[in-house]
């Protein structure tokens, strides 16, 4: 095996450029894993924890860029109050160890259905921006994963960032696992509330083969805001609203059985965790108090 260790970002798309197999590595907490219980064995690792250029954030034009190496430890201490769902989802990530190593690239560079950060970022509109030698290009997060464990880079290109609006509402996140710390999600749900655009953003995780929003249940939920003037008026949701959400975030799903939890507890759970964290993120509005999944 092969070991590439560029210390810029320039080195890093050279060195991927010609060794378009090489496996990136940051954090390692999913890679690591693979490689030590033999379920992969990459010919070249492309560790990236030596490019500065991926370990910054800063905000520009009103929309945050956070580059690919920053931690979810420093996700949840830099940017909690900018991107709190985003910041909650982080908190419910392994160990601290594991917090303070795992990056939001990495997460994303995996794919994995059940990757906690994707949901937030679903409900956040992100973009993923990737580099390679021929050039940028920045992907809708929506349009990123194609497939379990698949997504839409090319073989020289490496993800340099994530482009977010800061948060401008309410918002939550919830997860569901077999214990509550270091575990893999069963299944997870991420709303946000963007009252200025009267509109409401939710993405889903373990529920699908890829991370998926809710839309339809997106676009009921702000139809109903707006018809009744709850964006400016705030009331307590009709229990009929609530459940109807639930019944439509439960129909986005696309579970399978596995050793973690069976579809039809996935789709169940859904419906119940889509109620809960918008019940969440609804008093939050009201009140303007955060409540903690």
């Amino acid at each position: 095996m092969d070991f590439l260790r560029p210390t810029h970002w320039r080195d890093a798309l050279d060195a991927k450029a010609h060794h378009p197999d090489a496996t990136p590595i940051a954090g390692g907490t999913d890679v690591m894993v693979e490689i030590n219980f033999g379920r992969r064995r990459p010919s070249t690792l492309l560790d990236l924890t030596g490019v500065p250029e991926l370990t910054d954030w800063s905000l520009d034009d009103g929309r945050l860029r956070i580059g690919a190496g920053v931690p979810y430890a420093r996700l949840i201490d830099e940017l909690g109050d900018r991107l709190p769902g985003l910041a909650i989802a982080s908190r419910t990530v392994g160990s601290p160890q594991i917090r303070n190593r795992g990056t939001l690239g990495g997460n994303l560079a995996s794919a994995s259905p059940a990757g906690d950060g994707h949901p937030p970022l679903l409900a956040s509109d992100a973009e993923v921006e990737v580099q390679s030698l021929r050039g940028t290009r920045t992907v809708p997060v929506g349009e990123f994963f194609t497939g379990v464990k698949r997504h839409v880079l090319a073989d020289d290109e490496l993800i340099a960032a994530v482009h977010v609006a800061p948060a401008t509402g309410a918002q939550q996140f919830s997860k569901i696992g077999t214990r509550n710390a270091m575990v893999i999600a069963v299944c997870t749900f991420a709303v946000a509330l963007h009252p200025e655009q009267q509109r409401v953003g939710t993405g889903l995780g373990s529920a699908a083969p890829t991370p998926r929003p809710a839309t339809e249940a997106a676009e009921f939920l702000a139809a109903e805001l707006t018809d009744t003037d709850q964006w400016n008026r705030p009331r307590p949701l009709p229990e009929s609203v609530v459940r109807r959400f639930g019944e439509l975030v439960a129909a986005t799903t696309a579970p399978i059985d596995d050793v973690r939890g069976t579809a039809n507890y996935r789709t169940h759970a859904m419906a119940v965790m889509a109620r809960r964290t918008l019940g969440w993120v609804w008093n939050e509005h009201r009140t303007g108090r955060q409540q903690c999944a």
